[in-house]
Order: structure tokens, then C-alpha cells, then sequence
């Protein structure tokens, strides 16, 4: 059986198997924090108790943008981490989880002010890419939020085509029956409207029924 002091040095296979595990239940969103964080684990408290035991507080630093999106879903996501990872700290002896904390990374961006007075300003303002929080987008390439690498991939091929395209974008059915969604790519070509949805290298979880839906309400 491993032993408790080496717990912070097995962190990596430790949450590389967490990842594992909700990979396998389909959740993309808990996948993607735990790949994209910088965690550390830490002794937060010690009870001497029959023999003594040790209460370890993982901490998962993400990028603020991340940190927004993740909104009032971010206590549920921490409790649903916590309690899978608590099992899989059977493995060790003597040893509790008592906490699983997502946190914003620190800025050490100089030019932050800079940015920040220009956000102000209203550049950079995007609704893109920020609906879904069952899977969200933490990649950035050219300013634009994507879910995987083959996303990406499919942006640059288009891009470099010249054609007219909308990565991630949100649309929305007003009415008594509000719904929204947000599908992959919508390419306009020829006065031909496409809806494409990529299987990336995350979970992927939408429908042809969602996209259809997309399509019908992004036709002129």
C-alpha cells in the first residue's frame, strides 16, 4: 500500500487517474479542469485519532477566464471531484481529503492594466464559446475559445480557405420556450448554411437533434 508521505509526489498519476475515471462517465467538464489546473496538495490539518490520521486539501489553479465560466457551477464541481477522489484516496493509509478547491491563477501579465482599459473600452467582448459549462472551452487560439486540438485544426484549414465561418457561436430562441445552444462551426459558402460539429479530444456530447436545432435558426 502506498504510504501518505509520498501522496504530494504522486499527484500526477493520482489525478491522471481521476481523469481517467470521469472520462469514463462522460464528463468532460471535471476532465477539463483537472488536465488544464496546476494543482498542488497540501496538509491542511492532522487528527490523532486511532493511530493518526492526515487531512490533505488539493488546490487546482486555472486560468481566471476558466475561473469565470465555471460560475455557480464551481461548488458542484468541487464537491463531485472531492467525493471521487476521496475513494481513490483509499489507496492510501491514515489519509482523508479534506477539500478540493478550484482557484484562479494569479496575473503576472504586466501589460493586465493595458488589457484591462481596453476590455473597458469594449474590445475583445465576446459571447463565444461560453454557453456550455458540461464542456468547456479552455483552448484559445487567435482570441477565440475552442474545446480540442482538431477544433483548432478545423478553424486554421478554414480560415486559410478564405471561407465564412463561426467557431463556437450562440444562438438563441426567444420566446416562452427560451433555449440557446452553441454548436461547434457554422460555415457559410456559396448561399449553403453548414452546421459542423467536431469529434475532438475531449467528450463530446452533442446532438444532430442540437444542431439541427442551430441550423434552423441560423438560416437567413
Amino acid at each position: 500500500m502506498p504510504n501518505t508521505r509520498h501522496l504530494p509526489d504522486d499527484l500526477e498519476p493520482f489525478l491522471g487517474t481521476l481523469a481517467q475515471l470521469f472520462a469514463a462517465e462522460g464528463r468532460a467538464r471535471e476532465v477539463a479542469i483537472l488536465t488544464i489546473a496546476k494543482s498542488s496538495i497540501e496538509e491542511t490539518g492532522y487528527d490523532n485519532w486511532n493511530g493518526g490520521t492526515y487531512s490533505y486539501t488539493i488546490y487546482a489553479e486555472v486560468p481566471a477566464a476558466l475561473y469565470a465560466q465555471l460560475a455557480d457551477e464551481r461548488l458542484n464541481i468541487e464537491k463531485l471531484i472531492q467525493e471521487k477522489a476521496s475513494d481513490l484516496l483509499r489507496l492510501y493509509p491514515a489519509t482523508w481529503l479534506g477539500g478540493f478547491e478550484i482557484v484562479p491563477e494569479l496575473n503576472i501579465d504586466e501589460r493586465w492594466r493595458e488589457k484591462a482599459a481596453a476590455w473597458l473600452s469594449g474590445k475583445g467582448i465576446t459571447n463565444q464559446g461560453r454557453v456550455r459549462s458540461d464542456n468547456i472551452a479552455t483552448r484559445d487560439c487567435d482570441g477565440l475559445l475552442f474545446r480540442s486540438q482538431p477544433e483548432i485544426n478545423l478553424y486554421k484549414a478554414l480560415k486559410s480557405l478564405g471561407v465564412s465561418f463561426a467557431p463556437l457561436p450562440v444562438f438563441i430562441k426567444g420566446g416562452e420556450n427560451y433555449r440557446r445552444i452553441e454548436p461547434d462551426f457554422v460555415v457559410f459558402k456559396d448561399g449553403v448554411l453548414m452546421v459542423v460539429e467536431v469529434d475532438g479530444d475531449t467528450v463530446h456530447q452533442e446532438t444532430p437533434s442540437r444542431s439541427a436545432f442551430a441550423y434552423h435558426y441560423a438560416r437567413p
